[in-house]
């Protein structure tokens, strides 16, 4: 049959119910655009928290992590005799948390070539004196330029340069909300007191912002050597390793082997966020659900137009078919009407789905939670314009195939007859 004739009928049909057509398309639009909108919202948090978090974590960290399970005094004392000792609520030593020879590790570490970079540091809890106030936090002792191949302290400065680090005496770079706590700026001074009692004046060199509340609220950086002092330790004193690797999908394994090699607690990024890889996981769950489901119900709404369609159109159809129209040619032109709702409905809800994306990240939204942004984030990524377009076009086609092969299967006798 001529396929020039079959899409003039297929247009004829479309156009003499032209409510019907255009809330069939407009199905096919309310479908693609929330799909688009609710993929691109939901995928740009998770980007967001995925892109914040990874930022400011190591794929692997090394640490000294505290043990209480241990043979305690009793076991010792009642070794060789077979008395069942039980301890309850057993306590940890009082031992130092550095790594012994830590540099050797680290010099070990950076021989591996499945590393990216590496940044030993030393940790010290201190309390920042503000008038009467003492507000805590947490002063982290780095090699500044090894610490920003890692975690691109640079970009994240507000005020001053990480190199002020370097030429400064006791000086640290300050998180910004700790800043705002404290009231203070680049070029101010500031007393802390450690839980020992240690009492120093440091000075303030540059605010950070790494976009995290609980990082930007508590830390601080400076120099090795100046948290070295606050401890009151010897410059080989460090307590944690942070690495990054050239591939972070190794992390499991490698931080495993770590672990077994030098007898410290190793932990991947996998583990640091398993709670937030979770939530990610859910999410995406939860929007695929719901955009499968809203395009399935403007599907069912298609193939009940269409169906509806075959019905008003029975007398034709068994004209076409006694004129000599084939079955698959009755199929044809109600999938060429299907395939056109599906590519006009979905050429308009792509574009209503970018608008609204677009209107959603020009919406000022402040959250101090958990991550500072000043907009929704939202992801413009292509692939799920491409993903939205297909699966409407899926849709429609199986919603108009299904009335399709029904009316290719008509008797036209009995259409003619009445029956």
């Amino acid at each position: 049959m001529n396929t020039s004739l079959l899409f003039q009928i297929a247009k004829t049909h479309l156009l003499s119910r032209p409510k019907q057509t255009v809330v069939a398309a407009l199905g096919v639009t309310f479908g693609i655009s929330m799909f688009i909108f609710m993929v691109s919202f939901m995928t740009g948090v998770n980007k967001l928290l995925e892109e914040t978090t990874l930022t400011n974590t190591p794929h692997i960290r090394i640490f000294n992590d505290i043990e209480t399970d241990r043979p305690s005094i009793l076991d010792e004392y009642y070794r060789n005799t077979p008395i069942l000792t039980v301890v309850h609520h057993q306590k940890p030593k009082k031992e130092k948390q550095n790594l012994k020879d830590g540099f050797q590790i680290v010099r070990t570490i950076q021989a591996d070539n499945r590393v990216l970079g590496i940044s030993p540091l030393a940790n010290s809890q201190v309390f920042y004196n503000y008038g009467s106030q003492q507000i805590s936090g947490l002063i982290t002792g780095v090699d500044i330029m090894a610490e920003d191949k890692l975690f691109n302290i640079r970009d994240k400065m507000i005020q001053g340069r990480i190199e002020n680090l370097l030429s400064a005496n006791n000086g640290i770079i300050m998180g910004a909300g700790l800043a705002r706590k404290l009231n203070a700026q680049e070029g101010d001074k500031v007393s802390i007191t450690t839980p020992e009692g240690v009492r120093l004046l440091l000075n303030i060199v540059g605010i950070m912002r790494t976009g995290i509340v609980q990082i930007d609220d508590t830390k601080s950086y400076a120099t090795l050597a100046t948290v070295q002092k606050i401890l009151q330790e010897d410059n080989r004193y460090i307590t944690d390793i942070n690495i990054k690797l050239k591939d972070l999908n190794q992390a499991k394994g490698v931080a495993a082997s770590y672990q077994s090699i030098f007898g410290y607690k190793a932990e991947d990024w996998e583990t640091a966020n398993a709670t937030i890889l979770l939530s990610f996981t859910l999410r995406n769950f939860i929007t695929y659900a719901v955009v499968f489901t809203i395009l399935t119900v403007a599907g069912f709404g298609i193939y009940n137009i269409l169906n509806m369609t075959i019905y008003e159109k029975m007398k034709d159809i068994a004209i076409l078919k006694a004129t000599g129209f084939s079955g698959k040619d009755i199929t044809s032109i109600f999938m060429v009407q299907a395939v056109t709702i599906g590519i006009a409905g979905g050429m308009v809800g792509l574009l209503l789905g970018f608008i609204l994306s677009y209107a959603v990240s020009k919406v000022p939204f402040k959250a101090d939670a958990f991550i500072n942004m000043d907009h929704l984030p939202v992801n413009f990524d292509p692939y799920y314009y491409i993903v939205a377009l297909l699966f409407g076009m899926l849709t429609t086609a199986l919603s108009g195939y299904l009335p399709s092969r029904k009316a290719s299967k008509i008797d036209p006798v009995e259409i003619i007859r009445g029956k």
